[in-house]
C-alpha cells in the first residue's frame, strides 16, 4: 500500500459510489480505484496533474475523471455517505461540522501583475518649484523638494 492511496476498507465503502465507465468502443477502461487513488494522490501533495506518477495512469485521463465526478456530484456523495456512517457511530458533533474556508489573498505581483499600483498618482512624485518657495529656498537652489516632504 502506498502513500495517500485507499485502504480495502475505505475503498470498500466509497466503491458503489463511484461510477462505473459505460464506454463500449475504444480502451478498456481504467480500474476505478486506481484513478481514485490518482485524484486523492494530487489532492493530498497540491502538485500539477503533469506530475502524477505513472503508476496512477495518464494525468489527462485521471484529470477527466476528477471533472466528470465533480460536475456530477460523486465527492459530494462520498462525502455525505461518510458524514451519515460516522453519524450512526456517533462520532460527529454536528454542532461543530463544518468544512474551512478560510483563504489568503496574494499580492498582485504573485499573479504576474505589474508590481507598481495605478492610482492617478505617479509613484515617484514630481518635484515641485512652489514646494521649494513655501520651504524658503530661493528660486535657483539646487535643492529638490518634493510635495510629501512637506506635509
Amino acid at each position: 500500500m502506498k502513500r495517500h492511496e485507499l485502504m480495502d476498507e475505505q475503498w470498500a465503502l466509497i466503491e458503489p459510489l463511484v461510477p462505473c465507465s459505460t464506454a463500449r468502443t475504444g480502451r478498456p477502461s481504467r480500474d476505478r480505484r486506481t484513478i481514485l487513488n490518482g485524484i486523492f494522490w494530487i489532492l493530498h501533495t497540491g502538485a500539477p496533474w503533469r506530475d502524477l506518477p505513472e503508476r496512477l495512469g495518464p494525468w489527462q485521463t485521471v484529470y477527466h475523471h476528477f471533472a466528470k465526478w465533480r460536475r456530477e456530484g460523486v465527492f459530494a456523495a462520498i462525502v455525505e455517505a461518510l458524514q451519515i456512517k460516522l453519524d450512526e457511530r456517533g462520532l460527529i458533533d454536528w454542532d461543530l461540522w463544518c468544512i474551512d474556508g478560510a483563504n489568503v489573498r496574494a499580492a498582485r505581483a504573485a499573479g504576474g501583475a505589474d508590481k507598481k499600483v495605478s492610482t492617478g498618482i505617479p509613484m515617484n512624485r514630481q518635484t515641485t518649484h512652489w514646494a521649494a518657495a513655501e520651504a524658503g529656498l530661493d528660486r535657483n537652489s539646487t535643492w529638490l523638494l518634493t510635495v510629501a516632504a512637506l506635509r
